[in-house]
């Protein structure tokens, strides 16, 4: 379909989404086609792609606000959003694995989801993420083979051509950083030191073997965030069949018996329930997701039974299966101070943590400012330094997300258990060591004074990366995908057990990608509504 920003300017865009919607959602109907719950990276790719069919009435729901504001759309200023009222706020429990710490697990709230607040990286994740989830599911459309098909589709790629890999003609904006830090220069020229390969992106074939470095592929366009909310439905925003209502939260799916016939909503203080007459899709988070599916009836029966939740369906998985990547920050301070660029996190680097692992297991983050956890603060934190994220690609631990009440506006209680496996533990020092040697080569002399934490000559102990860790916020697994009685969905991502009712975002995942998991949402996305739209005919 051809996007409005080909007819005229977007300020003539912005007029007719605002009329229109107001229009939209001043004129509430009782019954829609589809109603997607969730305007985050998942939910955006499914309501623009159902609503491309003009017959298809659409409705996206979303608990946040509207995602014009300085601190979304400037790509520097994406740390701002974190604690502010575009981040939904969870807190972890106390982690005894992590010396009693409670983490900070932030999470989008508003138009975009987690795309609007995040450091934009767009990163596909490996080969054997994806061929893991079509054996999990039985369906090889979940496969490395068939996925990369989909991303060439969706991709608008700026960087050299590399067509075997990228397309460009898609919604999808992608470009390396303009102009990068010399710091991220120095990453790269780091990793080939040490032996690790170098490529032109970390999208093409670098992620079908062993890892590597590259600088980052950036959703950013004209200087501006190019969220994925921005790239599929706001083009679509004036279309008559799509209704986007903000600042709404969704307490429960209604059921009429197994079949899920609506939601209800609360909007402006007030309860009112809608239907759909086709399907109800969740996209709403690995947090969010299980949350609603546990108030709606489905769950375990007994963790439901203690809320006094009537059963709709028994499934035990719902909640389980809480994974994310764990990161341990180290930190040098600058000979000089050196502004971030760009969104100030421009090069990224995949590798093992032992030789003998097929795909990378350890993931690198560079961030061009000091970023330390609450203690590690305490080593001291230089004025002007940077950061390596150095983090678990593939986490043995797992947590769970369980109800604390049956208020739709409690937060539920978020176990995150990182760490809890011995063999995270033995991975992290490696991270933290490979960290260690990249940041202090000969790569960084020009740039780099001294390693200020964990600093130079310390030991590193389990005390340190205890102390160290933190989220990269890349929550998922909660409402799994495959075939036994633990999983969630099905490979066309509809609960088992239900009609009506599908779920389409990170929590489907069964294992967290290699990498960030925004690119692999949009996937998520994507195959959801091609499901939909083969099963109804679109």
């Amino acid at each position: 379909m051809t996007d409005h920003f080909r007819f005229g300017d977007a300020g003539d865009l912005d007029r007719r989404v605002r009329e229109n919607q107001a229009q939209r959602s001043a004129n509430l109907k009782p019954a829609y086609d589809f109603i997607v719950c969730g305007a985050g990276a998942a939910g955006s790719v499914i309501a623009r792609r159902l609503a491309e069919n003009p017959a298809c009435d659409v409705l996206l729901i979303e608990a946040g606000g509207s995602d014009e504001a300085e601190s979304v759309l400037d790509p520097g200023l994406w740390p701002t959003n974190l604690g502010s009222k575009r981040d939904w706020g969870f807190q972890a429990e106390p982690n005894p694995h992590l010396g009693g710490r409670a983490l900070p697990m932030s999470m989008g709230k508003g138009l975009g989801g987690g795309s609007s607040v995040n450091v934009m990286v767009w990163a596909r994740g490996h080969r054997s993420d994806w061929d893991h989830f079509a054996a999990q599911s039985g369906d090889r459309g979940w496969g490395h083979e068939a996925v990369l098909d989909i991303y060439r589709r969706i991709e608008n790629w700026q960087g050299t051509p590399d067509p075997q890999y990228r397309g460009t003609a898609g919604l999808v904006w992608i470009e390396p950083p303009r102009d990068p830090s010399p710091l991220a220069g120095a990453l790269l020229d780091a990793a080939e030191a040490l032996g690790i390969p170098r490529f032109d992106n970390p999208n093409g074939q670098m992620m079908e073997g062993t890892g590597g470095a590259a600088f980052t592929d950036m959703l950013v366009r004209d200087g501006r965030r190019h969220s994925l909310y921005r790239a599929y439905v706001r083009p679509f925003a004036d279309r008559p069949n799509l209704t986007i209502l903000t600042d709404t939260l969704v307490r429960r799916i209604v059921f009429d018996g197994r079949r899920a016939t609506g939601v209800e909503i609360e909007r402006a203080s007030s309860i009112l329930t809608i239907a759909a007459s086709t399907e109800v899709i969740i996209s709403m988070g690995a947090i969010n997701t299980p949350k609603l599916l546990m108030l709606s009836g489905l769950g375990d029966r007994d963790e439901l039974a203690r809320h006094g939740i009537p059963l709709v369906r028994h499934l035990p998985g719902v909640g389980h299966n809480l994974q994310d990547h764990v990161s341990f920050g180290c930190t040098w301070e600058y000979r000089e101070p050196m502004a971030p660029r760009n969104s100030g996190s421009e090069a990224t680097l995949y590798w093992k943590s032992r030789p003998d692992l097929e795909a990378p297991d350890l993931l690198f983050c560079q961030v061009e400012f000091p970023v330390p956890s609450e203690r590690t603060a305490m080593r001291g934190v230089p004025a002007h330094g940077w950061t390596m994220f150095a983090g678990l690609a593939h986490p043995h631990s797992r947590g769970q997300v369980r109800l604390r009440s049956t208020d739709p506006s409690a937060s539920p209680i978020v176990d995150a258990n990182m760490m809890s496996d011995p063999r995270d533990m033995e991975a992290a020092h490696a991270c933290v060591k490979l960290c260690r040697d990249l940041g202090n080569s000969d790569a960084f002399t020009p740039y780099v004074g001294r390693e200020a934490i964990p600093g130079v000559g310390s030991e590193i102990d389990d005390s340190f990366i205890r102390d160290a860790a933190v989220t990269y916020w890349h929550q998922c697994g909660t409402a799994r995908m495959g075939l036994d009685d633990m999983s969630v969905v099905d490979a066309t991502l509809a609960v088992h057990g239900v009609e009506g009712l599908r779920v389409a975002d990170g929590s489907i995942l069964p294992k967290v990608t290699t990498g960030n998991t925004q690119a692999p949402c949009a996937i998520v996305g994507e195959r959801a509504a091609e499901m939909l739209r083969s099963r109804y005919g679109l």
